[in-house]
């Protein structure tokens, strides 16, 4: 994908340059010039059939700037008499037939229609009105539709199919009966709406309003006016009746120096703008993970479990490259000292609003400070507007971008000169939940780095689909790719709000050209990624992929299978886990059943690792053997125990001396700081690798407990007896 070439035009005598393929209503935009519009709105595609927006190109006709693409030596007017004169014959045409007031007009006194009215002075249009206007549909609880306020702008019609992906408006009719319907011509009420409101924030007139004031506000704060919101910059261009019917949503919060805003691991379910002041963010817990401490020559005594460092404690195919640590906020924490500092414009606990993940950090006031405080209905808006987003992009490029490339082990040796490079070549594109990124057989053109929120990997098999990966911030995707045929060999999705950043095919294989230890190690890592897709794929192909999927086995890498002929309800296979990991058995024997075994539950090292989703600072992965492994900056916020389907994942406390954000907010000595209080970090099986089997396996004094590859186990069970047809009850056997 090819940067644009850049156009050189004349608007208003003002020359400017933009890439190719911009309007030029948005060239007009980037530069100062406001031309008006009804029918435009920066997050739908232009339809131009308001024709409000119209401007002199010098030809016979004047044109729709907000389609009209620019040109090399183009000469615009925007604000002729001509031109002036043509907007008042529109906007005098639609007034005709508008009720005056409409029912915007009359609750908030933003009326799009009739605030242009009043600015070309339009107050009793010439052209006389319909004989009768079509009536009100009052069947929905939560909105209002009164067609006669409609000037079929079509902006309802894009929010609800573009933007959330519903597709229940429509135009309906032609001439005078045109209008705006709900499914097959239904009222509102009862058509397939889900009453998300996207229409009546995006509608410019009094066509569809609330009816009813949601009731969703923050307790705590200041309640901000929207008059005081419009005039800030972050706000310019939202939707007064959009602020004003949730109003409560958006509040204004004062912190003092050393105060607590939010605690790492907590959950929450509102970010935070910064208006003035600073505000610390850092991570509390200790970095270090659990390892199982051998104090004993008894095979079976009881082990300790024990927090250690990854330099004191390497474990199999850890990376100790690693410098940086993910977090909800524009800014990645160094791992050595996870401590950064946000600034006025800064917006943080974006995946925390929107997705009601935990806090990923702890933060304070720097100093005293102002923000704003506000829900996932107002951050949604504000995510949607281009002013508030080319803000945030500016800061990325100029503060974050570095850091996040750096914070991949793989790209660690990029230079400061090609990052700079990169800062305006990059894009950053937002998804939502269930959003195609990419489809398996697409053509490759672009690499992606994750930036917020967590992408889902999927192959396509021969009956069915597996699960390959669950990408989280700081994880990068789409090399393969690029690297071999061209073509995607997987399906990538949005799990839930995405935003990543886009580099050009071509931006990649310049820094592959000028980095070969960099192209070295993706390909190698390409390869391996794919020769472990192939041996699924073989294995995949080798059972009844249907019985497999109907009880989740497919899922797994790695099962404890029980025979039940053999097995004697002894439990020296629980016992044997728990005494090696500290008193906390990892293993339960119970489970679904498969012809004569027990699946028992215990870590299975899913193929579809729903333990991974959701985590906020990126703490738990796996290896390329697909074993799951938790990272030393866990914050022990309970996620991945709480997604794990099969209860496998355990939090166990730890007493240790670390620093709390009221302590360091007060300044004392470091030795003063330190302050002994519980923290919490997450554990899985790890098939006791520090032995040479399993130790529930070694201690089954009957050979009933075994360790096996689900695929190739049951496809040899299978292919010696014949179909097993699959059991789908639970229970303890012998209970």
């Amino acid at each position: 994908m090819s940067n644009p070439a850049p156009i050189t035009l004349t608007i208003d005598g003002k020359e400017i340059t933009v890439p190719e393929g911009t309007t030029v209503f948005d060239a007009a935009r980037m530069n100062g010039i406001a031309i008006p519009t009804l029918c435009h709105q920066q997050n739908e595609t232009p339809v131009a059939v308001c024709r409000l927006c119209v401007v002199d190109t010098g030809t016979r006709a004047m044109a729709a700037a907000c389609i009209r693409p620019v040109e090399e030596g183009l000469r615009v007017t925007t604000d002729s008499e001509k031109v002036r004169a043509a907007r008042k014959t529109v906007v005098e045409l639609m007034m005709s037939d508008h009720p005056i007031p409409c029912v915007r007009q009359q609750h908030s006194q933003d009326c799009e229609l009739e605030g242009w009215a009043k600015f070309y002075g339009v107050s009793e249009p010439r052209y006389p009105r319909r004989e009768k206007l079509p009536g009100q549909d009052d069947s929905s609880l939560a909105i209002l539709v009164d067609h006669a306020a409609c000037i079929l702008c079509d902006r309802c019609i894009r929010a609800c199919a573009e933007v959330r992906h519903n597709d229940v408006i429509a135009r309906k009719g032609k001439g005078y009966e045109a209008g705006i319907s709900f499914d097959m011509n239904a009222p509102m009420g009862a058509s397939s709406c889900v009453s998300c409101g996207e229409c009546m924030v995006s509608c410019p007139t009094g066509a569809l309003t609330n009816k009813r004031i949601v009731g969703q506000q923050l307790d705590t704060g200041q309640s901000a006016e929207v008059q005081e919101l419009l005039a800030l910059p972050v706000f310019h261009g939202v939707s007064g009746t959009f602020l004003e019917l949730n109003k409560g949503a958006v509040v204004k919060r004062k912190f003092k120096k050393g105060e607590v805003i939010f605690r790492e691991g907590d959950y929450g379910s509102t970010a935070y703008y910064i208006l003035n002041g600073k505000v610390n963010i850092f991570i509390t817990s200790p970095r270090g993970h659990v390892n199982t401490e051998d104090r004993s020559s008894n095979f079976f005594a009881r082990l300790a479990n024990k927090l250690v460092p990854r330099k004191e404690h390497q474990r199999e195919g850890e990376n100790l490259s690693r410098q940086y640590i993910s977090i909800d906020a524009p800014i990645d924490l160094a791992y050595d000292d996870p401590v950064a500092q946000l600034t006025a414009g800064d917006l943080f606990g974006e995946m925390t609003c929107m997705s009601f993940y935990p806090r990923s950090a702890t933060a304070t006031a720097a100093e005293d400070c102002e923000m704003l405080e506000m829900l996932r209905n107002v951050l949604d808006v504000l995510q949607k507007n281009k002013t508030f987003r080319a803000q945030l992009e500016h800061k990325y490029r100029e503060r974050a971008l570095e850091t996040h490339l750096r914070s991949v082990p793989i790209f660690a040796s990029i230079t400061r000169e090609f990052i700079d490079h990169l800062r305006e070549r990059v894009e950053l594109v937002r998804f939502a939940p269930g959003e195609n990124i990419f489809l398996q057989g697409d053509a490759a053109d672009s690499f992606y780095l994750v930036r917020q929120g967590f992408v889902k990997v999927t192959e396509t098999y021969p009956g069915g689909e597996i699960t390959l990966a669950y990408l989280s911030k700081g994880s990068y995707f789409g090399e393969i790719g690029l690297l071999g045929g061209g073509v995607r060999t997987a399906t990538c999705a949005a799990l839930d709000h995405v935003e990543v950043v886009r580099i050009s095919a071509d931006d990649f294989n310049h820094m592959l050209e000028q980095f070969p230890e960099i192209a070295q190690s993706l390909r190698a890592i390409a390869e391996e990624r794919l020769k472990e897709n192939q041996n699924r794929f073989s294995q995949v192909t080798s059972v009844p992929v249907d019985q497999f999927l109907r009880q989740g086995l497919m899922e797994a890498q790695s099962l404890l299978v029980l025979d039940l002929e053999r097995c004697t309800r002894c439990d020296q296979c629980v016992r044997a886990c728990a005494d090696s990991h500290g008193g906390v058995s990892r293993l339960i024997r119970d489970g679904l059943q498969f012809d004569k075994y027990l699946i028992a539950t215990s870590c299975r090292q899913c193929r579809d690792p729903l333990c991974m989703v959701g985590c906020p600072v990126g703490a738990i992965r796996r290896k390329g053997s697909l074993e799951v492994i938790i990272e030393d900056w866990c914050i022990g916020c309970g996620v991945c125990a709480n997604n794990c389907p099969y209860g496998n994942i355990n939090l166990q406390d730890f007493v240790v001396e670390t620093i709390t954000p009221e302590l360091q907010a007060a300044g004392e000595a470091q030795q003063q700081l330190k302050k002994a209080h519980v923290v919490r970090k997450a554990t899985s099986c790890n098939l006791c690798r520090e032995h040479e089997e399993p130790s529930c396996v070694y201690a089954c004094p009957h050979d009933a407990a075994q360790r096996v590859s689900p695929t190739q186990f049951f496809a040899d069970m299978l292919g010696q007896q014949g179909p097993v047809p699959a059991r789908t009850d639970r229970g303890r056997p012998g209970s």
